[in-house]
């Protein structure tokens, strides 16, 4: 008797995502792999592998003109706000009222400016002019900038000793005398003195500085830059040192406004110290940059500073590597645009010598420089970039940073307006409304691009209206070009944390392409389970693609909430008490087709969402034909 076998049936597969590492918006969607998405948004890293909705945020206050900047110094509870050409002090709280705070100072550019603290002062450049924040007023840096003693020891006659260098901000310089028995004339070091007054002292025998008056005690020749006393100051009462002190003011024409016109900056000095603010970004010196004193951005002496290739090309940031300087150049010359020097003591001087120049990709967006996993990173027009410790002991640098993100981010228009914060391990890079997000905490190594040893994961934000940013007290703020100052939510299990000022946050996770085993075998998508993150309101729509065309599987509004007396909502309402993911399953009809695509999305106000996992089942049998 003949035996028959009975064929078995299509073999069921299983697709199982349990680790969700960014978007991919590079490749084609056939091409993504299947932890990354090639179209979501608002998704951002919750713990390594899961994701959830972004959180929001609220506008705190609202200025008269756009933001410039925002900054704080580390004793303040509140925020310094630089709006139109007006610097504000705000609370940083929210009020009902929503209060800008009060002027502090009308002087500014009506541009992006920076800041930095030294001691307990902020120092405030934008192009224009450098201001200083003592933490209850806010005035230009003028007077109050260090006079320089330029000599010592000098006779009357002239010579002497040049002890510091003449200031560029200040005009204001001082020289000290050994005094004599006869001479009355003492000359200073340069004539075409200003039409200040002219201050003279003379040492006592207590060792005291007695200061004399013009015009009564002494005469000045400020054509001649001579001083003539009335009676000659006689010999020094303490031996071996000068007794006569003479502060005068000579003002060189441009000297200040290489400073004033400087647009960015970076803290760094000898051995790699962050004790000198380094300067740079004048429209008339492209490839000049200059460093103050030692703890005190007074102080500008006119020879501190450098001339970095040619006036062709721009120094466009820096960056701090292995207590190195790196100075970052555009593309526009030929060659190596990214110098390197190191801080020395010469002769107990500070040099800072060149002592490498690196060839790559030149930098684009003065306002991208961020540390992340402690190294720098930075805005060319290939993408984000890094320097690592290994490139500038070399000739090259190629780390590219942000492959994943680059299939948007190169397509955006004004790329050297990009502003960037590390905020909790991540890169925000934000231009054009929207924040493209690199993950420090999730990299992988890549064969795209041979020369960079390591890719972050990324993720992108809409509705990102930021002009200018700043992390402060583990909060993300920004400013905004319409006057908001906006600050983010924190609290991840708060309903109130996800919306954008009340508005809704439209969270998007879709797949890449899943083409089964063999790609030209017809699949038929049967089954579909996701795992949400529980929360006390949360809801998800899922749909399914099929051959090009978007179609609802499953809108759940209920399954994966627990109950919480606090947010009591009848429509939308669970008694469940479990705080653990939530299982949601459904079938699905997605029959003969090489390929399927899903898309899981909330876009409700105050709904927070995450997922940790899905699976999808599916048959292969026989082939696709189109």
């Amino acid at each position: 008797m003949a035996q028959f076998s009975i064929p078995a049936g299509p073999g069921r597969s299983i697709l199982n995502v349990d680790r969700f590492l960014g978007v991919d918006y590079t490749n084609s969607p056939a091409n993504v792999e299947k932890g990354r998405s090639p179209n979501g948004q608002n998704m951002i890293r919750d713990v390594p592998g899961k994701v959830r909705k972004c959180m929001g945020y609220e506008t705190v206050a609202q200025y008269p003109a756009r933001i410039n900047g925002v900054f704080a110094r580390r004793e303040d509870a509140g925020f310094l706000v630089h709006a139109g050409e007006k610097l504000y002090f705000s609370g940083g709280a929210r009020a009902d009222s929503a209060p800008a705070g009060s002027e502090l100072y009308s002087g500014m550019a009506d541009a992006r400016s920076s800041a930095w603290q030294f001691g307990d002062k902020l120092y405030i450049i934008d192009g224009a002019g450098l201001t200083v924040f003592d933490g209850a007023a806010a005035a230009p840096v003028g007077d109050d900038a260090k006079i320089p003693l330029f000599t010592i020891a000098k006779a009357p006659a002239g010579g002497g000793t040049q002890y510091e260098e003449l200031n560029l901000i200040q005009p204001k310089f001082t020289e000290q005398f050994l005094g004599t028995e006869k001479d009355t004339q003492y000359h200073l070091s340069f004539a075409g003195l200003d039409d200040a007054p002219v201050k003279a002292e003379i040492l006592d025998a207590e060792g005291v500085w007695q200061e004399k008056q013009e015009n009564t005690d002494y005469t000045v020749d400020r054509e001649a830059g001579i001083v003539t006393f009335t009676e000659a100051p006689g010999k020094s009462p303490v031996a071996g040192e000068d007794n006569v002190r003479i502060t005068a003011s000579r003002t060189v024409e441009g000297y200040a406004a290489r400073i004033f016109g400087c647009t960015m900056g970076t803290l760094y000095g000898v051995n790699g110290a962050a004790d000198r603010l380094f300067l740079s970004g004048n429209a008339q010196y492209r490839n000049y940059d200059w460093y103050s004193g030692m703890n005190d951005p007074t102080y500008w002496a006119d020879t501190a500073y450098a001339v970095l290739g040619t006036q062709q090309s721009a120094i466009v940031g820096y960056s701090i590597v292995n207590e190195r300087l790196a100075t970052h150049k555009d593309n526009m010359e030929a060659g190596r645009n990214v110098i390197i020097r190191e801080g020395n003591l010469m002769e107990n001087r500070p040099a800072f010598p060149i002592v490498n120049t690196l060839q790559g990709e030149g930098a684009i967006a003065p306002r991208s420089f961020a540390y992340l996993v402690n190294e720098p990173l930075f805005l060319t027009k290939l993408g984000v970039f890094a320097i690592t410790a290994q490139d500038v002991t070399g000739e090259k640098y190629a780390q590219q940073r942000s492959f994943y993100l680059n299939g948007k981010l190169l397509e955006e228009p004004g790329m050297e307006d990009a502003v960037a914060v590390v905020f909790k391990d991540m890169y925000w890079l934000c231009l054009n409304g929207a924040a493209y997000i690199l993950d420090g905490l999730q990299y992988s190594s890549t064969k795209n691009e041979p020369y960079s040893t390591r890719q972050y994961a990324g993720f992108y934000r809409t509705n990102m209206p930021a002009r200018v940013l700043l992390v402060k007290d583990g909060r993300l703020w920004m400013g905004g070009e319409d006057g908001g100052l906006r600050r983010f939510f924190d609290d991840k299990n708060a309903l109130t944390s996800y919306s954008d000022d009340g508005r809704a946050i439209h969270a998007v996770w879709e797949t890449p392409d899943f083409s089964g085993r063999l790609f030209y075998k017809n699949k038929t998508f049967r089954f579909l389970a996701v795992r949400l993150a529980s929360a006390i309101a949360t809801s998800v729509r899922i749909s399914g693609q099929r051959r090009g065309l978007w179609a609802q599987v499953k809108e759940d509004t209920t399954s994966a909430r627990h109950f919480n007396w606090a947010y009591w909502n009848w429509d939308k309402f669970s008694w469940s008490n479990d705080e653990t993911p939530k299982t949601l399953s459904t079938k699905v009809r997605i029959k003969k087709v090489d390929k399927a695509r899903f898309r899981f999305e909330n876009s409700e106000v105050n709904e927070p969402f995450g997922l940790f996992d899905f699976a999808v089942e599916f048959v292969e049998n026989g082939n696709f034909k189109g």
